[in-house]
């Protein structure tokens, strides 16, 4: 299994951004599937959750700003970005909760890559 996240970049403040994850591979069901990220000196820290019947949360500093999605039919997650400030810079990773195998039912956790976001006033 994979996870493919894209759409980072380099913004200014107030801007916005897109990002998407897509996973990939031997997947028999997703359950949550969420938005982490991790800024310089910092560990990191949730972003947003989405529950595969689409029930989300949100980390206080981002809500309002920030809107979590999700496509179950294409295994994808995205993370719609606006009003972007400063303190958003950071590399943003997705995350899903995975099933392979419905005999077992086994969940595990899968990380994406990593995208880079740039927010410079």
């Amino acid at each position: 299994v994979q996870l493919q996240a894209s759409g980072g970049g380099s913004v200014q403040v107030g801007g916005f951004l897109r990002l998407s994850c897509a996973a990939s591979g031997s997947i028999f069901s997703i359950n949550a599937m969420g938005w982490y990220r991790q800024a310089p000196g910092k560990q990191r820290e949730l972003v947003a959750t989405i529950t595969s019947g689409g029930i989300t949360n949100y980390a206080d500093s981002v809500k309002g700003r920030f809107t979590i999605s999700r496509d179950n039919a294409k295994n994808t997650v995205y993370l719609q970005m606006d009003s972007l400030k400063s303190q958003d810079t950071a590399v943003y990773y997705c995350n899903a909760d995975i099933i392979r195998n419905p005999i077992n039912n086994v969940r595990n956790h899968y990380w994406g890559q990593g995208t880079l976001v740039t927010v410079s006033s």
